[in-house]
């Protein structure tokens, strides 16, 4: 063999493993993401149920404060 042969082969024996650690990295950073986009959207969908509890609780005590205001006017 020669020197040009000998270098084709040695790349590609080196080449194998580090295309094995960038493949492995891209995957647990796609993980990652997955993850926290998946937390990300839990997060979400609390704030929109927290969202329409104080709505309803606001809703009642409007109605609340209504009904005195409109038993005070009709005791007048």
């Amino acid at each position: 063999m020669n020197f040009l042969e000998d270098i084709i082969i040695m790349a590609i024996i080196f080449a194998v493993p580090i295309v094995a650690i960038i493949t492995s990295h891209f995957q647990k950073t796609a993980r990652i993401k997955a993850s926290y986009i998946k937390d990300q959207l839990e997060i979400e969908k609390l704030k929109h149920e927290n969202y329409l509890l104080e709505t309803q609780k606001l809703k009642l005590e409007l109605e609340k404060m209504q009904m005195v205001t409109e038993d005070k006017t009709k005791i007048l």
